[in-house]
């Protein structure tokens, strides 16, 4: 369990009384929430649950299983024999089909222990970017739970909701998602990076 975890059951309630309160009054004119729900396209609960929904535990040992699967293709590369006294034409196209196969296997940047390694590497940056992710999320709930606009929130509330209730809601809303945008940017800049691992090795 980590810092998300300890704080998310104790926001939740927060969040969907901002999320009521915005539904009902709306956003104060020019507030910067409009923005904010436009980038990420959740209402703050949900975009809570989803970063929760991310699991570092998952990608914990792909890195370093990549980097054996790396190290295999290597091995093998090295390990195939040379046609060593065998002459002739076979012989010819063993060692060219023999050298082929070691270069696809490991020694250039499109080698499948390159690409291999390359994956390890992206596995090891998203584990790295959830456990942030994650640990961001918790100190901006933090955040909320310990503001003023949760004190406004949590009092009795007004039908129709007031003005101070709807900028409060505002203000939480925006603070909650604006982590999570920028969170969420830098994935998208990590996977826009990392499009190449997508493309076949070559044979």
């Amino acid at each position: 369990m980590d810092r998300l975890d300890q704080v998310l059951d104790a926001a939740t309630p927060l969040l969907r009384r901002a999320e009521q309160v915005l539904d009902a009054a709306g956003a104060p004119a020019g507030h910067p929430v409009l923005d904010d729900l436009r980038r990420v396209r959740l209402m703050p609960a949900d975009a809570a649950q989803a970063v929760a929904g991310l699991r570092p535990s998952a990608l914990a040992d792909a890195a370093a299983e990549l980097r054996a699967g790396a190290r295999v293709c290597a091995e093998v590369a090295t390990s195939l024999p040379p046609p060593g006294a065998w002459e002739g034409e076979a012989a010819d196209a063993y060692d060219d089909r023999r050298r082929r196969y070691a270069v696809h296997l490991s020694g250039t940047g499109e080698s499948l222990d390159e690409r291999l390694e390359a994956t390890a590497d992206l596995a090891a940056a998203l584990r790295e970017w959830m456990t942030r992710t994650r640990d961001n999320l918790a100190s901006a709930l933090a955040d909320v739970l310990g503001s003023a606009e949760s004190i406004t929130l949590g009092v009795r509330a007004h039908h129709p909701p007031s003005t101070a209730e709807a900028r409060a809601a505002a203000d939480v809303t925006s603070h909650v998602l604006r982590v999570v945008a920028t969170d969420y940017a830098e994935a998208e800049d990590l996977l826009r990076g990392s499009q190449e691992l997508a493309n076949p090795v070559p044979l």
